[in-house]
């Protein structure tokens, strides 16, 4: 499975009417497409930045996707108000306890390592964190997307209230400080967003 990233650095004060843009409108345009999985939309209310996530059944649905996406992606970042920047993932591990519900957030943690790591890392992280994660109060749903070419990855644990995500941080960046020693990753980025919109189908891999 594949999933394409594009990330705005937009104006907050524009926010609701990108999440509606992206609710009313790219969600029912790629909802059509061949070979689509699911979508989703993270979103920072103080920065503005967002990242919208579209998840695609292998490398050829992602590609056939292309070229009607990047016209709703110039229309997105246009009405968020900032520049786009976007990453091509492969969906490495996905486990979902249940559907998400009004006011889930996501901790979102971008880590580096070597390519040839990724594989025993991408396993440890399933058998070792996933359900380490999934034991903890709140705990909605974990994603890890990974770029095989150059080593980045990308960790999503979504929780059902912002209370939750928050009560585990502390066991969380244990948990996170642990994993990544043990496997050889380096953490380049922790942030957190409200989960906006969340249309996801993409079968479970844990």
């Amino acid at each position: 499975m594949r999933a394409r990233s594009t990330t705005v650095q937009g104006d907050p004060k524009n926010l609701d009417k990108g999440i509606r843009y992206v609710s009313d409108r790219v969600l029912p345009a790629v909802m059509g497409m061949d070979g689509f999985i699911g979508l989703s939309m993270l979103a920072d209310r103080h920065t503005g930045r967002c990242i919208i996530t579209s998840a695609w059944e292998d490398t050829a649905a992602l590609h056939r996707s292309a070229t009607e996406v990047k016209a709703m992606r110039a229309r997105a970042a246009d009405i968020l108000g900032g520049p786009a920047t976007v990453d091509a993932w492969t969906i490495d591990v996905l486990h979902r306890l249940h559907p998400t519900r009004p006011g889930a957030c996501t901790r979102v943690t971008w880590m580096r390592n070597r390519p040839q790591h990724l594989d025993g890392m991408i396993d440890a992280f399933g058998m070792s964190i996933v359900p380490r994660l999934a034991d903890l109060p709140g705990f909605c749903a974990v994603s890890m997307l990974t770029n095989h070419d150059d080593g980045r990855s990308t960790a999503a644990v979504t929780y059902d209230t912002r209370d939750a995500m928050q009560a585990s941080l502390d066991q969380v960046t244990e948990l996170r400080r642990d994993f990544t020693r043990a496997v050889g990753a380096e953490v380049v980025e922790v942030a957190t967003y409200d989960l906006v919109v969340a249309q996801l189908r993409v079968p479970e891999t844990v």
